[in-house]
């Protein structure tokens, strides 16, 4: 197996594994969510700590998920602008675009690691439950380095690269392959 093909499938599998993570995350934060509304249905008092505790799961939720769109070409392009240009111009266009996104990793990467350093402080949710700035902190360099991981995909980080049609079957016989076994 090729070096890249090995990358790619860890893009995959890391991908897999935010995806995972986000979940966890939302579902943290509904519980934390609920248990407060419940509290406050059947005591009538607030849990403080409630709100402050599930606002420390949205770094997280919100820098995994952008890479997670990344990784599924859903990001922001200019479809349209590319239908129109001749076939070399968009060949250009994508590889400027991938070295955009890289050197946006890296910055991400660099600055995010500055940030998770220096993150001394710690969040008070309540007398007892005290947790440390580098926990929000920690979603930036890692984001970044998730970033520059699915730039291995290559071209098919972008949409206008993917044969819809294609992807689909491949899908539907995937799942075929797996219910015959």
């Amino acid at each position: 197996m090729s070096l890249l093909s090995t990358a790619r499938r860890l893009s995959d599998v890391v991908n897999q594994a935010a995806i995972v993570v986000c979940v966890a995350c939302i579902l943290g934060m509904l519980a934390i969510s609920f248990t407060g509304f419940l509290y406050t249905l059947f005591t009538g008092d607030a849990l403080s700590w409630t709100y402050s505790l599930a606002r420390l799961f949205l770094p997280w939720i919100g820098l995994l998920s952008s890479t997670i769109a990344l990784h599924s070409g859903e990001h922001v392009a200019m479809t349209l602008l590319m239908r129109v240009l001749p076939e070399a111009l968009v060949k250009l266009c994508a590889g400027l675009t991938l070295g955009v996104i890289g050197v946006f990793a890296l910055l991400v990467i660099w600055y995010g690691w500055d940030f998770f350093q220096n993150a001394t402080q710690v969040y008070m949710v309540s007398d007892n439950i005290q947790i440390s700035r580098k926990w929000t902190a920690a979603a930036v360099p890692l984001s970044g380095v998730i970033f520059l991981l699915h730039l291995v995909q290559g071209f098919s980080l972008l949409e206008h690269f993917v044969d819809e049609s294609t992807m689909i079957e491949e899908v539907l016989h995937a799942h075929e392959e797996e219910s015959r076994s």
